[in-house]
């Protein structure tokens, strides 16, 4: 019997040590955070915001014009790494968004994340990006032509064995047009031809 106890006690002190990271991914808790997601600036689609607004915990100034981000038509998903220049998706956290009076929110209430490659108490940098899904055609941020990404913000230390902590330090950001590069390659002819016309 004490050997069964001492054998039972060694499995989980090696548990917890080992204990995968965990986050809580939602974008409103009150109190903690209120960070909703918007679609693109209706006089300038192509203007990448991010910041609260005077509704959002921590309260801001930033003011978005266009709508927030509501039903199946927009993927969020979360993004973990050790430095802000190597996040990756984690997996199993592409959400679509809630409509009505939660419109702006991930549907993702009650999900808790597990963040791999970081143990408990660890505090990885987060994102959380979001795109038009064009229907369900687009399954990934990369292949979006409107997406948009919070800024990259320290985590609190990650849960395991221990609650799991909030998405403190996310903020709104807003859905944006990325540009296609022949309408680039069109920017720059046009910026040439003006160079070479005042030269003349």
């Amino acid at each position: 019997m004490k050997k069964s106890i001492i054998a039972l006690l060694a499995v989980l002190t090696a548990g917890s040590v080992f204990a995968q990271g965990t986050i809580v991914y939602y974008n409103r808790i009150t109190g903690s955070v209120v960070a909703p997601i918007y679609g693109p600036e209706l006089d300038n689609p192509a203007l990448a915001l991010t910041g609260n607004t005077t509704a959002g915990t921590p309260a801001g100034d930033t003011v978005y014009t266009g709508a927030a981000l509501a039903g199946t038509g927009f993927t969020a998903e979360l993004w973990a790494g050790a430095t802000a220049d190597s996040l990756v998706p984690v997996p199993g956290t592409q959400r679509s968004f809630r409509t009505g009076a939660g419109a702006g929110l991930i549907d993702s209430v009650g999900v808790i994340a597990v963040i791999p490659g970081f143990d408990e108490g660890a505090t990885p940098f987060l994102q959380v990006r979001a795109w038009d899904n064009v229907g369900g055609a687009i399954l990934n941020w990369d292949d979006a032509v409107i997406k948009g990404a919070s800024l990259p913000f320290v985590s609190a230390p990650l849960g395991g064995m221990a609650p799991a902590p909030n998405l403190v330090g996310l903020t709104s950001f807003n859905l944006y047009v990325i540009p296609e590069p022949s309408t680039f390659a069109l920017l720059g002819l046009g910026a040439l031809g003006m160079f070479l016309f005042r030269r003349k």
